[in-house]
């Protein structure tokens, strides 16, 4: 995640796809909802008294969302600004935090309460014992398909400020349903309808498409020709989105099952590698077939290649480290899962450089940032 944010600007491959298709950077929150769900497992191995676990992952659920809301919310104006402060009727209500709290609160509940008590001696005795947990991703997955296709888009404006402070209004024309696309889909209508279009992020990944961007792929200043919806809010992180991120997390507690369940190396990377492939395979049959894979829609064959590259990372490490002994190349990345948070919040949300820059010297151009090589 720091690695796209930093570099994602000057390495094409590290930044997100501006709409349809793949880039490394669209694997990172998938990967990360992904071993939530695995984690869980074993955080919910033995579970004496359901109704206070389920008090404490709401609790913690609740905080999560909390903190995306100050962190993304807009209250921090940047690296470059030392101002702080947002219009609460502007406030965007959604983000990464906020989704990853979301999908974990629900992953846990399932995990807590959806458990069967059959023995397991097979992949389809995992089936059979979790089945109460695969018809809620099922549900999901098909109430968030049928809405993506199904829902009808109406014709919808938005308002921007131009210089000087001038409100510019534009007309996206639309009335049609199953669109995938920038302007006419139902992702975005939703969170139009529901948030309201004021609590959206202002920055869509859509800018850096070639209707949109001069120097597509990147960036730039809008073409002459360029369509009216290029300006305008869109979460990539919306409601309609984030119920397919509930997925991502149940298929990481399927996965995390396989190790409770599970004690020879062989069974467990067996059963790793033939839902990973056979999710990879669905997926690419998908996005031929013209279900593309989306990361700011997270559509269903984006949910599934993602979530088999995930199963196949997670295996590879697992044979690196558990079966062949590779432990100290991985000292590192250990330190970051289990400070995971406070690097976020500190790097990723550039919580750090704001407050090293809050020091200067008479200008506050010339802060300890400046010092160091990273200044304005």
């Amino acid at each position: 995640m720091i690695i796209v944010d930093d570099a994602g600007g000057f390495v094409p491959a590290l930044n997100h796809s501006p709409w349809d298709g793949l880039t490394i950077a669209d694997f990172v929150m998938p990967f990360f909802l992904f071993i939530v769900g695995v984690a869980l497992t074993l955080a919910y191995k033995r579970v004496p008294d359901k109704l206070e676990a389920t008090r404490k992952a709401v609790l913690r659920a609740l905080k999560l969302f909390c903190l995306g809301l100050v962190l993304q919310g807009g209250f921090f104006h940047g690296v470059h600004s030392l101002s702080f402060g947002v219009d609460l009727t502007k406030i965007r209500l959604m983000g990464i935090l906020q989704r990853i709290a979301i999908a974990y609160l629900v992953a846990a509940v399932c995990e807590i309460w959806l458990k069967g008590d059959d023995d397991v001696d097979s992949g389809l005795d995992l089936l059979r014992r979790y089945r109460y947990q695969l018809f809620v991703g099922l549900v999901l997955s098909f109430t968030y398909t049928v809405l993506l296709y199904g829902i009808y888009v109406p014709d919808w404006e938005y308002q921007i400020s131009g210089p000087d402070s001038i409100e510019k209004s534009f007309s996206v024309k639309c009335g049609i349903r199953g669109d995938t696309g920038p302007a006419c889909n139902a992702v975005g209508m939703v969170d139009r309808t529901i948030l309201g279009i004021d609590h959206l992020y202002r920055r869509p990944v859509y800018a850096r498409t070639k209707e949109c961007s001069i120097n597509y792929p990147e960036n730039g200043p809008l073409p002459p020709d360029a369509p009216s919806w290029c300006q305008a809010p869109f979460d990539p992180e919306g409601l309609l989105s984030s119920v397919m991120a509930i997925a991502t997390c149940l298929i990481g507690l399927q996965f995390g099952h396989i190790i409770i369940h599970f004690e020879k190396h062989r069974g467990r990377i067996t059963n790793w590698l033939i839902p990973s492939f056979s999710m990879l395979a669905v997926a690419f049959l998908m996005d031929i077939a013209g279900m593309h894979m989306n990361k700011p829609l997270y559509t269903m064959s984006y949910t599934l290649a993602t979530a088999g590259a995930g199963g196949l990372l997670f295996a590879g490490i697992y044979t690196l480290v558990d079966v062949y002994g590779f432990r100290r190349p991985t000292f590192t990345m250990e330190w970051m899962g289990k400070h995971a948070l406070m690097i976020y919040v500190l790097v990723a949300c550039n919580i750090l450089p704001m407050f090293i820059r809050g020091f200067y010297w008479r200008d506050p151009n010339n802060s300890l940032l400046k010092f160091i090589g990273v200044g304005a």
